[in-house]
């Protein structure tokens, strides 16, 4: 008689050698020939935790074993403490940084630091300018319009007599040099636009991509005369011209960093408040 168990047993040992053989193979011409696509298919369960399947697995035949619940739980608990560290090291300076060595994590504030230090170079190699720039009329085109194409713009049209505009060339003049990135221009608006209304002095324009984005026509829509730095890199920020994130803004600094007190006098002549868009 027959027994059934013996060839059962018989079978599936041809089955799993067949199985064997087809990795084998697999396994070497994948060692072979880093580019080979397999098309056999192969019946292993790639969930089992064995020393074959982990052969398999560095040479991509099977999937990488599923993480455990455990395992995520233990990934998500470092990725949040990670972002803990990063937000509370977020606004302070190399000195700052220096001054937490005992506080933090040796590993992850050398990190971090460099990090600061890739950004601060990032910023550098964009410092272009530094400066307001005195443009004419025939400059126009070549100095804002075309170069808003790279960068951005800030241009002041400006009135000599005008307190206001001179409170924002004191801006500017600040401003230019914080964020050497962007560029500042200045130009007097009666050389830009024939008979352009002194009431409309001065004018602040931001370019983008050759066009104007953002218009201020006096500091009305600002302070007016208590118009400070802040102001401006509130707006430099909504075109973002400046991350909101970025450390130089007073802002995100100490109080005492804020230029106040610029505009302190009086306007002897009345503003008017005419903001028709003359580049329409």
């Amino acid at each position: 008689m027959i027994d059934h168990t013996d060839l059962e047993k018989t079978f599936l040992l041809k089955v799993r050698l067949d199985q064997l053989f087809s990795i084998t193979f697999l396994v070497r011409q994948k060692i072979m020939n880093p580019g080979y696509d397999p098309k056999i298919q192969v019946e292993v369960d790639p969930t089992e935790d064995t020393e074959w399947n982990d052969i398999l697995r560095e040479h991509r035949i099977i999937p990488e074993k599923p993480k455990k619940t455990e395992e995520l739980e233990e990934e998500a608990r470092e990725e949040k403490k990670e972002q803990q560290h990063a937000n509370r090291l977020e606004n302070k300076t190399l000195n700052e940084l220096d001054e937490l060595e005992d506080d933090e994590e040796e590993e992850f504030l050398e990190k971090y630091k460099q990090k600061r230090i890739a950004e601060i170079r990032r910023l550098a190699s964009k410092a272009h300018f530094g400066e307001v720039y005195g443009i004419s009329k025939p400059e126009y085109k070549k100095e804002v319009t075309e170069a808003s194409k790279h960068c951005f713009v800030v241009v002041h049209m400006s009135l000599h007599s005008s307190l206001q505009s001179r409170i924002l060339a004191n801006l500017l003049n600040l401003l230019a040099h914080k964020y050497p990135q962007i560029k500042f221009v200045d130009i007097p608006a009666s050389r830009a636009v024939e008979n352009y209304p002194e009431t409309s002095c001065p004018t602040l324009l931001i370019y983008k991509g050759g066009d104007v984005i953002k218009q201020y026509v006096t500091l009305l829509r600002l302070a007016g005369n208590q118009t400070k730095i802040s102001n401006i890199e509130d707006i430099l920020v909504e075109v973002k011209a400046i991350k909101d994130t970025d450390r130089r803004l007073v802002k995100n600094n100490e109080p005492h960093d804020e230029h106040s007190n610029i505009g302190e006098h009086q306007l002897s002549n009345e503003v008017g408040e005419d903001e028709d868009d003359f580049f329409d």
